[in-house]
């Protein structure tokens, strides 16, 4: 298969986690025979320091002309004075609705050698297995209008969230698909006792609920469930909200696998799928070499599986990340309470890698038999 991967790396841990996922593409490619194709733009900070803008044309050119867009992640403080449209999260924001993906996935899987990293008694942490699948295109972070005024003197601050029911229903599909491959259950997340918004997203989705009869639909105000995904997370298959709550959540429930790190996300729905690890750019540890690839290279396994459809290529990554983390190898954000040996943002990467060839011959070894 022929394959072409725009990569973002942006600002801050950004290109360190990204150039692992890299290589354990390459590696994927390599080992099966496909031809994975890499350009490499700017996105953030780092193209406000060469273009101005933090999403040149051009970037967006190329993210609408690939296969699919990997991204590292987008943010950095010296930045903060600039107004909201030009600041790097802005070209994030852009990015998004370029590409039209409206539709985040974002899986949460606990590895049973990262238990013990985990703030959660072990057993509510083992074997936890949840889709959180965010709207992403609409809410407080899109909606119109917006902006800081003055008011009798004051500054005053306003937002919009604003949601269709168009815009509910084709999420709302995406979850009720997903938990169909799952464990058929979906709870949709809101705060329908208080917001019009959240009425309308309740109405629409039990409506498009009566689709899918397989699946048991239920639901819940965002604050029971901030509570219960971490008191009773295993309650829970595929998780459906709108834009702010499922940012909230979906960074939450980072606690079960011990580390924001170890997260990936898929924007799929639009022209073309997106692709980056739910880390933000950690500014604070970028360059040292400690920051957690994994997250990253997990994103690229989804974009195997969603864009390429190789599912067992992208198996063969997620073995081999949890085969690197039961021999015992930790980036520093995983180390505490599960012991091991320390190793860099590099070394895991290379880890991971070889892994992937192994699996992979086993895995023919075993087709062969």
């Amino acid at each position: 298969m022929q394959l072409r991967i725009v990569v973002l790396p942006g600002d801050g841990i950004g290109p360190e986690v990204t150039e692992q996922a890299v290589r354990v593409l390459r590696e994927v490619a390599n080992i099966h025979g496909h031809n994975f194709l890499f350009e490499e733009h700017p996105a953030g900070g780092a193209a406000i320091k060469t273009s101005g803008s933090p999403l040149p044309r051009a970037t967006i050119d190329a993210c609408l002309s690939a296969d699919a867009v990997l991204l590292g992640a987008v943010g950095t403080p010296e930045f903060d004075h600039l107004p909201f449209d030009k600041r790097p999260e802005a070209g994030l924001l852009q990015l998004r609705q370029a590409l039209g993906g409206f539709a985040n996935l974002r899986p949460v899987s606990s590895y049973r050698a990262l238990a013990d990293a985990s703030p959660l008694r072990r057993e509510l942490a083992e074997s936890v297995d949840i889709l959180i699948v965010r709207e992403l295109l609409g809410g407080l972070y899109f909606g119109e209008p917006r902006g800081i005024a003055s008011q009798n003197g004051n500054s005053v601050a306003f937002n919009t969230m604003r949601y269709s029911v168009a815009e509910i229903e084709r999420v709302a599909r995406i979850a009720f698909e997903a938990a169909i491959k799952r464990r058929r259950k979906v709870t949709s997340v809101d705060k329908a006792n208080v917001l019009e918004t959240s009425q309308l997203w309740r109405q629409t989705v039990t409506r498009v609920a009566a689709e899918f009869p397989q699946v048991e639909l239920d639901h819940l105000y965002v604050d029971a469930a901030a509570m219960h995904l971490i008191t009773n997370p295993k309650r829970f298959d595929v998780v459906l909200t709108e834009n702010l709550f499922g940012d909230i959540l979906s960074d939450e429930v980072s606690v079960i696998t011990g580390s924001l790190g170890m997260l990936a996300s898929a924007t799929i729905g639009g022209a073309v799928d997106l692709y980056e690890p739910v880390h933000g750019s950690a500014p604070d540890i970028a360059g040292r070499g400690i920051a957690n690839p994994l997250g990253a290279i997990a994103s690229a396994a989804m974009l195997l599986s969603y864009t390429a459809g190789l599912a067992d290529e992208a198996a063969d990554i997620e073995a081999a990340i949890s085969e690197v983390l039961e021999a015992g190898y930790r980036t520093f954000d995983i180390a505490r309470g599960t012991g091991g040996q320390t190793v860099s943002t590099c070394e895991m990467g290379s880890l991971v890698a070889e892994a992937v060839a192994g699996v992979a011959d086993m895995r023919h070894a075993y087709h062969a038999v």
